[in-house]
């Protein structure tokens, strides 16, 4: 998996602080020696996704998903550490591809998502409800110091293995995109159902919970009632040059495999990297990857540094980079030919692994509309 050629990619960088090249080093071994050598076998999907949390939690990189008071690395969670990481689980495999609240809430969850030992879930989507998160129809009935939740979400990862949800539903209906709450709900609560597993391209455990008057108390609320979409909003934000980060991690895996197959592939007497059209392909393929990567961590720059375009940043990296990495992903399986199309070679992985990336967290289609309304709003 190890590229000897890779050049050290924090160099070109301005956007990371000291430590990051360590960390970019200590993510890459530990995915040699805890993936590469461990779970390229068949197995249940959710015992190996808990196990693989886990085991990230052992080796101490969670705790980069939360502030240092309740365990984390740092005094606020960086956009640029889970980048890091994120790109380089996701190059490794993209299986190993968190929390707004109050003070105690935090301090009963965030310690347990840092060791490994709480898996937590984002469950915003609904069958009718995907890119238009204000129409919503989980419904959450106020009855004095509790609320009563109704409704079914779709599409929900972790779904099933998770611990904890946080979970977006209408409080106040006739008020709609400002009537939205957070709930913070435990997966053994009463009323909380995983409906159905949802099987995909790509192996993911992920599925359709629903919620029969499932009934929380008031201490469940996350932030003030009501203002349920900023927090879901900021964490998209996050989420989503995270998600850049894996589609860099994943493109970066296919042009390593293409250098490494149109070196050693002989035809016509010598070896196909010597022939133009494949390294035509090659040089277009670093580029864009080289471009992503760049977007990227400009982007979780501008989140750590708070900056006023931090949401336009952010959806033109996930946009570009993911659409990027579907471009390089199949470049890479042509470069293989024939050898690409075979079951459960690392390019057909790639090739099922990367196409989910331009839907979730918002679609592409999603991230051009934001970036095209911030201009809009400046012009």
């Amino acid at each position: 998996m190890t590229n000897s050629k890779a050049e050290n990619r924090n160099s070109i960088l301005p956007f990371f602080e000291t430590d990051s090249s360590a960390l970019r080093e200590r993510v890459r071994l530990w995915v040699e020696q805890e993936i590469a050598s461990r779970d390229r076998v068949d197995g249940d999907l959710e015992q190996r996704a808990i196990a693989r949390v886990r085991r990230l939690g052992a080796g101490g990189f969670l705790k980069y998903a939360v502030p240092e008071e309740f365990g984390g690395m740092r005094n606020t969670v960086q956009a640029r550490d889970l980048c890091i990481v994120r790109e380089e689980l996701a190059r490794g495999d993209a299986l190993t591809d968190t929390l707004a609240g109050n003070r105690e809430q935090k301090k009963l969850i965030l310690p347990v998502i840092a060791r490994g030992d709480c898996i937590a879930a984002f469950a915003i989507t609904e069958p009718g409800a995907g890119s238009d998160v204000a129409s919503l129809q989980t419904r959450a009935v106020r009855r004095g110091n509790e609320f009563c939740l109704t409704g079914t979400k779709s599409f929900i990862s972790n779904a099933g293995v998770a611990d904890c949800y946080v979970v977006f539903a209408s409080t106040e209906p006739e008020k709609k995109s400002k009537g939205i709450s957070a709930f913070l709900i435990e997966a053994k609560t009463p009323g909380l159902v995983v409906k159905e597993k949802t099987e995909l391209l790509s192996p993911h455990p992920i599925g359709v919970i629903e919620f029969a008057d499932c009934v929380v108390g008031e201490d469940a609320l996350l932030g003030r009632e009501g203002k349920g979409l900023q927090i879901a909003f900021a964490t998209l934000d996050l989420l989503r040059c995270s998600v850049g980060a894996a589609a860099v991690g994943l493109a970066q895996r296919a042009l390593d495999e293409a250098v490494q197959y149109s070196e050693t592939r002989r035809q016509f007497g010598r070896p196909i990297a010597e022939f133009q059209g494949i390294e035509f392909k090659l040089a277009e393929m670093a580029t864009e990857l080289e471009a992503s990567r760049l977007l990227v961590y400009q982007a979780a720059w501008a989140h750590d540094c708070a900056g006023d375009d931090t949401k336009r940043k952010s959806s033109m990296a996930k946009f570009y980079a993911t659409e990027a990495a579907q471009r390089i992903v199949d470049q890479a399986l042509q470069i293989h030919g024939g050898n690409g199309l075979i079951a459960g070679s690392i390019m057909e992985r790639l090739y099922r692994d990367v196409r989910a990336l331009r839907i979730y967290e918002g679609t592409s289609e999603i991230q051009k509309l934001i970036i095209a309304r911030s201009l809009l709003k400046k012009s």
